[in-house]
């Protein structure tokens, strides 16, 4: 839907020369990812805006405004009926916006708009609302009723915001010429004397007051304006140059409405009465509309910034790997910065925060990284950019088979557990068992363990049933690995020792500890008879009065060791020695105690700029056992004690770069070290340095006398000087023709004439020397800025073209069209000292062409090309089909117009018409696509319909029309809803996990664990000997995602008994036992004591 502003905005209005005219507006930025759309709401009914913001690049909220019409800021409107709401999602980075209207009326209805601004960005969108739900009579007497009642604080009464006026009274007052009332006012009067004269059609009124020719008023401040528009590339420098008719007048120069100031980027320098502005390295942002103001008068102009194409500079490769490998994509482009997609297979490779996706860059090249691949991972992958692609194929296959242990034969006895395994790489395959030719699925009787590289098949009593072939078969892979199972029934009166560390589930027996933690390692052991335990650190065996925090324990079937606070010297192999009278085993734990690392050295500065300095540093010598993840980095000022931090991410390099410092202020640096047990200890402060920058070029180097034989130059002092002043200048210069530079050093201010030299001037300062200042060559053709861009007329136009340039003694010029000579007879050329003028009378297509000026003055030699295009209408598309009708719609096709008017097709125009009647409408305008699809065509009726085309000179004079008609028939279709039913998951109390007998040593905390499913969630009691137990602080009871824990503090022999967890819901209950004995602590000689070693060497 279309945007229909209001004839009786108060707002100001535009002059009738500038109706047809796009209004000015801020350069728009891409803030709003999803825009409020148009809506229709019941009259009461409720209805919501959205609008959502990215807030990935931003560092603060955007600003948000709503408005009703041109002016109405509705924040001073909220209440009852208009509420205003804001959001943030920390995850997705968005902010989203919300305008809630609440029971609308009718005076509601309207254009509304939403403008955000953050910084100097700025977007905007126009959406509208309807209202509908009552007859015109009713609406009236709504109007009329909201009007005049005050009852509800905070309605949008929009009504009452226009001027109140008095009823007319009958007078004999003489009529009032409206018309030479609107020619003597200023524009933004104009909607206001139309509404207080009732006049409806103001804009055909002013568009006849257009028609009626004026004399133009001369521009009393300006001899020569800005030109309507200017173009230059990204990247590069733009001159905008206006001529003052008085010297004197106070000059403003402005971006959008904002006054520029003087800057490194913005030079503004003084000629004669020229006034002139360079934009240097032109960015997007500098797309934007410019204006220039002396004393009263103004005029504007706009600068296009043209962006070149990314081009593909070295594509990427086709890769070959194996699953869990690394992949990584690599891609060169052309421009720094530049926005790039990755696609896989023709669908965008996604790369949030959980896809297994990294999308990385480092200057041109560009990567997208797969840390771990798979075999979904093989496919096309492509690259995309504005100026083209590349793509290469990914083939991932599936590691080869390493079988590191196979499985082994074995005789158990009967009822003896039978542990089958064997260890294969890759580490991550999965695989099936086989019994006999069968497949053992896991059950009460069979367990089935995958860790890492090895396969386990455990069965804890077996029986006769149990023997047989056993076959393991990794997935994926035609190998197979099998071992045969003997059962003997017999009984057997020993059993040897044995160390069960596989129920440790560490890794490679590896416990890792962060130091000054409690370690309590409880390995289980078994053995008929109990066998006697030995601790030993490396070739050391361990004594229980070596340290009174280092103790070991055995009882029952496990032997513990115990270290309170643990210490970096603890880690190290730790032997476990088992005897008894049927044989001997050992196993070797390995305890490695992390710590926070070592402070780094103190870091070098080695190079300082003017608000920035680099710096490095050593690693830390000891890392504290685990990787050192990154660092922080902090600053401060030499005379202050406070410390700031200047990056909040981790550093992975040893280097770094400080800014925003201020110039001529010492400062220090220091380094942390970070890895997984946390931050260590500041490094020692560098050697204290001070920022120095050198200053700016010189400015205004200019020619300020030329004759045959000399030249005379002047400039101006740097803009930017800095802290460290400025000492005077160096000058450079040669012999024309000559490479030798010789030097000058000249003071701040000075004027000199050379012969025949080339020149450039330096600024010096302790920081060193600034960028050189050049002067132009002596020859310049000054090619106005409208016609370094294709200049376009129409046929029949004229053609005036004026050309400055710069040259003494009088250059020598020339004009060429397509590399040959200019007839007289078409084109007249006209050349005076300092500038060349093109006249043709009237334009033909002919005269399109690109012309090369050149200028010559002794052996020098400048060159400018212009480019003209004479443009006309178009012909009208070639064929125009009817592809397809269904329902109450309609595919056309078309093909493009033979003859485009020697300019680009801009856009169609479609319209239709009724058979009946043969009167046409128009659907659609300004559409680009050779394509379309014509909704809403009312059922019976049968379509013509025919296509204009459309260039910058207009629409084509005739139009082509469909052969055949559209016939719309009715048509319908009834869709039957499925129902589904949804699933219960209530379900009462069962325990998955029951309580064990447990035994505790006397003022050492001991848990009690157990795990319920239920639905809804139960409440769980605990109670000893059928006792609840309630608010003692001995016990401490937790409950989290169905894991129930008992924990008992310092346990007594009293705290001995019958536990139970009992858990209660709406469709039941459960509960399950155990018991707890509590033993006091080992004495020497008794039964669980240790076995002293105080006589053996350590």
């Amino acid at each position: 839907m279309g945007r229909k502003d209001s004839v009786w905005s108060l707002g100001e209005g535009q002059p009738p020369e500038d109706l047809d005219k796009p209004i000015d507006t801020p350069p728009l930025s891409t803030l709003l990812i999803e825009k409020p759309q148009s809506g229709t709401v019941a009259l009461g009914g409720d209805i919501t805006f959205v609008a959502k913001v990215e807030a990935k690049d931003l560092l603060r909220k955007p600003t948000i405004k709503w408005f009703k019409g041109k002016w109405m800021d509705l924040a001073s409107k909220t209440g009852k009926h208009l509420q205003l709401k804001e959001t943030f999602d920390r995850f997705t980075k968005i902010h989203t916006f919300e305008m809630h209207i609440i029971k609308a009326k009718e005076n509601y209805a309207g254009n509304y708009r939403c403008e955000v601004t953050y910084k100097d960005k700025f977007d905007s969108c126009s959406f509208d609302l309807e209202v509908k739900g009552l007859p015109k009579c009713s609406k009236i007497i709504l109007a009329f009723i909201y009007s005049e009642g005050q009852e509800d604080a905070g309605e949008l009464d929009f009504s009452g915001l226009l001027k109140h006026r008095e009823p007319k009274q009958q007078d004999d007052t003489p009529e009032v010429d409206v018309w030479e009332i609107l020619k003597n006012a200023r524009p933004d009067e104009y909607e206001k004397i139309a509404f207080m004269y009732g006049i409806t059609d103001l804009r055909g009124l002013l568009r006849r007051m257009k028609k009626i020719p004026k004399e133009e008023k001369k521009s009393e401040a300006f001899a020569k304006k800005l030109e309507p528009a200017y173009q230059v590339d990204k990247g590069g420098k733009i001159r905008l140059v206006v001529d003052l008719a008085d010297p004197t007048v106070d000059l403003k120069w402005y971006k959008n409405g904002q006054e520029i100031r003087p800057t490194p980027k913005y030079i503004f320098e003084h000629k004669g009465t020229q006034r002139i502005m360079v934009i240097n390295n032109c960015t997007m942002n500098d797309d934007a509309a410019y204006s220039v103001a002396a004393g009263d008068e103004k005029c504007t102009t706009e600068l296009f910034v043209k962006e070149l194409p990314v081009k593909i500079v070295k594509g990427i490769e086709p890769v070959k790997t194996t699953v869990n490998e690394r992949i990584e994509l690599e891609c060169e482009v052309s421009e720094e910065g530049a926005q790039v997609k990755w696609m896989k297979n023709g669908v965008e490779v996604p790369t949030g925060v959980r896809s297994r996706y990294r999308v990385k860059c480092e200057g041109t090249k560009h990567f997208l990284v797969i840390d771990d691949a798979s075999r979904e991972d093989s496919g096309t992958y492509s690259i995309m950019a504005t100026g083209g692609t590349s793509e290469a194929h990914v083939q991932v296959d599936l590691k080869p088979l390493k079988i590191y242990q196979d499985l082994q034969n074995m005789t158990v006895m009967l009822g003896q557990p039978i542990k089958m395994h064997c260890e294969i790489y890759p580490g991550n395959v999965p695989g099936r068992w086989y019994r006999n030719g069968q497949l053992i699925q896991p059950n009460d009787h069979i367990n089935i363990i995958h860790r890492n590289k090895v396969h386990r098949l455990e069965i804890e009593t077996s029986s006769l049933h149990d023997a047989g072939d056993y076959t393991f078969v990794p997935e994926g892979y035609s190998q197979s690995l099998s071992a045969k199972i003997h059962i003997i029934d017999a009984l057997f009166s020993a059993d040897p020792p044995r160390v069960h560390l596989d129920s440790l589930n560490f890794p490679d027996n590896t416990v890792i500890i962060v130091a000054g933690n409690k370690l309590r390692l409880e390995i289980p052991i078994s053995g008929e008879p109990a066998p006697r335990v030995v601790w030993m650190k490396g070739e050391r065996v361990h004594a229980c009065n070596l340290r009174l925090s280092f103790y070991t324990e055995t009882y029952g079937d496990q032997t513990s060791l115990t270290i309170d606070i643990t210490e970096r010297e603890d880690s190290g192999n730790y032997k476990i020695v088992l005897q008894n009278e049927a044989g001997e085993a050992t196993a070797s734990v390995k305890i490695k105690v992390v710590d926070i690392p070592d402070p780094p050295d103190a870091p070098l500065v080695p190079v300082v700029g003017g608000d920035w300095c680099s710096m490095t540093w050593e690693a830390p010598k000891y890392d504290g056992g685990s990787p050192i993840l990154g660092y922080f980095i902090e600053r401060k000022k030499k005379q202050s004690s406070r410390w700031m931090r200047l990056n909040f991410d981790l550093i992975k390099e040893t280097s770094f770069e400080p800014k925003k410092m201020i110039e001529g202020v010492p400062y220090e640096v220091r380094v942390f070290a970070v890895n997984a047990i946390g931050v260590s200890k500041p490094s020692d402060p560098s050697k204290a340095f001070i920022p120095l920058a050198v200053t700016s070029e010189p400015t205004m180097l200019v020619v300020d006398d030329v004759t045959d034989t000399t030249v005379t130059v002047k400039w101006r002092p740097p803009e930017t000087i800095g802290a460290a002043g400025l000492d005077g200048y160096l000058v450079e210069y040669c012999i024309e023709g000559s490479e030798n530079l010789n030097l000058l050093m000249m003071p701040t201010d000075w004027e000199f004439s050379l012969y025949q030299l080339d020149f450039r001037v330096k600024a010096i300062n302790a920081a060193g020397a600034s960028a050189p200042r050049t002067l132009q060559h002596s020859i310049l053709i000054r090619v106005p800025r409208h016609l370094k861009q294709t200049y376009t007329r129409r046929v029949g136009e004229a053609v005036n073209l004026v050309v400055p340039f710069l040259g003494k003694p009088r250059p020598k010029v020339t004009w060429l069209k397509e590399g040959k000579p200019i007839e007289p007879s078409h084109v007249s050329i006209r050349n005076t000292d300092c500038d060349s003028i093109i006249f043709i009378r009237k334009a033909e297509r002919s005269h399109s062409g690109k012309y090369e000026m050149t200028v010559q003055v002794e052996n020098h030699v400048d060159t400018a090309i212009i480019d003209i295009q004479i443009v006309d209408l178009p012909e009208p598309p070639q064929c125009v089909t009817i592809e397809d009708v269904w329902g109450g719609n309609v595919a056309l096709v078309w093909t493009p117009p033979k003859d485009n008017g020697n300019a680009p097709i801009t856009g169609y125009t479609i319209q239709k018409a009724d058979k009946k009647t043969m009167e046409w409408y128009t659907c659609i305008e300004h559409y680009h696509r050779t394509c379309i699809t014509i909704t809403e065509l009312v059922v019976g009726n049968e379509y013509f319909f025919r296509i204009f085309s459309e260039n910058m000179c207009g629409l084509s004079e005739t139009a082509t029309q469909t052969k055949k008609s559209a016939l719309i028939v009715k048509e319908g279709m009834q869709v039957k809803t499925p129902e589904y039913s949804d699933h219960d998951f209530k379900e009462a109390p069962k325990f998955t996990q029951p309580l064990i007998n447990t035994f505790a040593i006397a003022g050492y905390n001991t848990t009690l664990n157990c795990s319920v499913r239920a639905n809804p969630r139960p409440k769980v009691i605990w109670m000893k000997n059928k006792i609840t137990i309630l608010d003692d602080p001995r016990y401490r009871m937790f409950s989290n995602q169905g894991v129930c824990t008992l924990e008992i503090r310092k346990p007594s022999p009293y705290d001995g008994g019958l536990y139970t967890c009992k858990a209660i819901n709406d469709l039941g209950e459960a509960q399950v036992d155990c018991k707890l004995e509590v033993k006091g602590q080992c004495e020497p000689g008794s039964e669980f004591s240790v076995p002293s070693f105080a006589d053996v060497p350590i």
